[in-house]
């Protein structure tokens, strides 16, 4: 059981719906369709891994941010575009072709954690609800849409729309301003330890982590596990394993 709170904020990605697994099928999907360089869909996925490592960064860390907050289009083809670097293929037009569809492929595959539904109607009408996720303005109003949940929320904090997103404190301090809380008696829930759950814990609030085997990006290698908390650092309020289990720490 947490403490008594007022208002809940949810991650989206991977924390309602499974971002991941819809990008995974959307990747195979799209490079058994063009097979870039002749290449199969694992050459290619491994090609857009390496690709997304060195650009990620750098997305975030120069010009490219901007863009990048309010086109996600723009810098999916970009990302496509590398990855045929990495193959060794120069052609613009199908690094935008490629970019295109596995962007209609991937909305078509997002879907709601099964328990989502329930779980949010068991607490739209006992606390406000808001969203606090990272990404572009347009692919993350274009989820909300797809997933059909805008409904269950008064408050969005979406990092194309604010200018910034994710771990920085005043994204969390606007958020609790909105819902009129005190920092403790808001909840964040949400799926990564360093952009959801320290960043809350750090401006006061509670923070539940969630936590599932399928939370692995496709740009990790075949190693890779779920994210782990970083050694001397807070532990969250609590750790689940599926949203069902947030009901049973909320008081009655």
């Amino acid at each position: 059981m947490i403490a008594p709170i007022k208002a809940i904020y949810f991650d989206l990605d991977d924390t309602l719906c499974g971002y991941w697994d819809a990008s995974k099928a959307a990747l195979r999907s799209t490079f058994d369709e063009f097979r870039p360089g002749d290449q199969g869909a694992d050459a290619c996925i491994g090609a857009w891994a390496t690709a997304f490592r060195s650009f990620s960064p750098e997305v975030k860390s120069t010009e490219w941010y901007q863009t990048y907050l309010r086109f996600g289009g723009k810098t999916r083809n970009e990302q496509m575009a590398r990855t045929l670097q990495v193959l060794g293929v120069d052609d613009s037009t199908l690094a935008v072709k490629l970019g295109d569809r596995y962007g209609e492929l991937r909305n078509a595959n997002l879907a709601l954690f099964d328990d989502a539904i329930e779980v949010l109607d068991n607490l739209y009408h006992r606390f406000p609800l808001g969203l606090i996720t990272n990404g572009p303005a347009d692919i993350q109003r274009q989820e909300i849409a797809t997933l059909g949940i805008g409904h269950y929320f008064q408050h969005f904090y979406i990092e194309g729309e604010v200018g910034f997103g994710k771990p920085e404190p005043e994204v969390f301090r606007r958020a609790a301003y909105a819902v009129g809380c005190l920092p403790e008696d808001c909840l964040m829930v949400g799926n990564s330890y360093g952009h959801d759950v320290r960043p809350a814990l750090a401006c006061g609030w509670q923070s539940i982590w969630i936590r599932r085997p399928s939370d692995v990006a496709p740009s990790a290698d075949g190693s890779s596990k779920p994210e782990e908390r970083p050694p001397d650092s807070p532990e969250p309020t609590a750790v689940i394993g599926s949203l069902r289990e947030l009901l049973d720490l909320l008081p009655a």
